[in-house]
């Protein structure tokens, strides 16, 4: 299976498994989710973190919550969510990462656990979607679809005993439910082990995916999961969801797939037309079909932008123009969604990186001073925050948040020489050239291409005086 064992991670990757679970036995919780949450960042596939995780979230918060907290969570989090489901087909990796930060607020939210589940199965992670399933059955034990979800998931990790037990379970509960009966008949018998190749599975090799035994069926999921829906396979899925309309209406799921097509095929406008549709259908505006159409509209911006011809005589005004409406409705956009869900951290940290891209400095800092209280965004909130103080000329505050950021950068990567440079700039803004330099040379030691970092460490050494 692609999940990966301890022992097939990097030892910097280990190293900081182990320090996310000391932090968790000295009951650290925050420090403890910063660092796994950091280890599942680039390890996605590694099962174990994922256990501690869940583990921290659970000592952090406790088992269960109480309504007025519960309904807290899940009104700031909505947004999170809606972007985890935009991401479930297309970048099911990202989807987990969304869910995972939902969950670092909210261990037992349903909906972060299901989708969570769902990406790990189109990622070939069965003990993860297994882990994710039992926890939110545990929430909502009456779910007939997400019981038997779990029951397959199980079969998948080499568990059909314990499938089983769930299906017969499911069928005393609902004797005269066909679907259970099928799903029962299909994984009681032993000999399913062999025959469905999950011996295999079980055993490491192979994939979910191979015990799909009609081919034409993985065909048709492959096709309906594609990132691109172009050509026939396009106008197929088209035609069969407008058919599916004439006879469910009110089924808002099949307007939201064209409208897919139409966006990843770069129709915008037909897509945001199907879009409209839902918003009809549904007198209001979800979270999830919100982000849809921002998303939606500026990737039609840029598709605009794209089309410039530079040749033309109004190239330079026409982009101009294109581009100003463009920021005018982000910012108005993640403004309005600010104001809608004005605890969500992330959303602070969307809108602060749009007003610092703006030039409005002042405005950016407030968000940035906000957002730099969610782990998942901590790191990059503090750099941006710098870059604030720098651009205001105060060049010491910016080299103290550089520093803050640096002491919590545990793994050596492109964000850590970011900070680096960052740094070194705003030291020698400072007249400090000897602490300058030798951030510089942290980076030069490991990246000599980085930035103009070859020629400032260069003619610091030629003007070192010779002895």
């Amino acid at each position: 299976m692609p999940e990966k064992s301890i022992s097939e991670i990097p030892k910097d990757i280990r190293d900081l498994f182990e320090k996310g679970n000391i932090a968790l036995q000295r009951k650290n919780f925050d420090y403890a989710i910063a660092l796994l949450t950091q280890v599942l960042q680039k390890e996605p596939s590694f099962y174990k973190c994922r256990v501690a995780l869940r583990a921290t979230q659970r000592e952090k918060f406790g088992a269960g919550s109480g309504f007025f907290k519960k309904m807290l969570g899940s009104a700031s989090n909505s947004p999170l969510i809606a972007k985890a489901q935009l991401n479930l087909r297309k970048n099911p990796t990202e989807a987990i990462a969304l869910a995972e930060q939902v969950l670092n607020s909210d261990p037992n939210n349903v909906m972060a656990h299901k989708i969570l589940a769902e990406a790990a199965l189109d990622l070939d992670f069965p003990q993860t979607a297994v882990l994710s399933f039992e926890i939110a059955l545990r929430q909502t034990p009456k779910d007939k679809e997400l019981a038997l979800k779990l029951g397959e998931a199980l079969v998948l990790t080499g568990q059909s005993a314990k499938a089983v037990s769930i299906f017969t379970k499911l069928q005393e509960a609902n004797p005269r439910d066909m679907e259970i009966a099928q799903a029962l008949k299909n994984f009681s018998a032993s000999r399913t082990m062999s025959e469905g190749g999950y011996d295999k599975l079980a055993g490491g090799e192979g994939s979910y995916r191979d015990i799909l035994k009609d081919k034409e069926e993985t065909l048709s999921l492959e096709q309906e999961n594609r990132q691109v829906k172009s050509g026939e396979v396009g106008d197929k899925l088209i035609s069969e969801y407008q058919a599916r309309i004439a006879a469910e209406p009110d089924n808002v799921k099949l307007y939201r797939a064209i409208a897919e097509i139409y966006s990843d095929r770069k129709e915008y406008d037909l897509a945001l037309e199907y879009y409209r549709k839902i918003q009809e259908k549904e007198g209001g505006v979800d979270p999830s079909l919100e982000e849809s159409i921002l998303q939606t509209t500026l990737r039609k911006f840029d598709a605009t932008l794209a089309a410039l011809d530079p040749a033309t005589p109004d190239y330079q005004s026409a982009r101009e123009g294109i581009t100003q409406e463009r920021n005018a409705y982000r910012l108005s956009a993640f403004q309005r969604l600010t104001e809608k869900y004005p605890t969500d951290l992330q959303i602070r940290f969307e809108l602060g990186k749009v007003y610092f891209e703006l030039g409005k400095i002042t405005e950016a800092m407030q968000e940035f001073q906000k957002a730099q209280n969610n782990p998942h965004h901590r790191i990059a909130a503090l750099s941006l925050l710098g870059q604030c103080f720098s651009a205001r000329g105060m060049h010491d505050l910016a080299a103290r948040t550089f520093q803050n950021a640096i002491r919590e950068k545990i793994v050596a990567d492109a964000e850590k020489m970011e900070l680096n440079y960052l740094l070194g700039c705003a030291l020698e803004k400072l007249g400090k050239t000897d602490e300058a330099i030798e951030q510089f040379k942290q980076i030069y030691e490991v990246d000599i291409g980085y930035r103009d970092v070859a020629a400032r460490v260069d003619t610091y050494y030629a003007n070192l005086p010779t002895s």
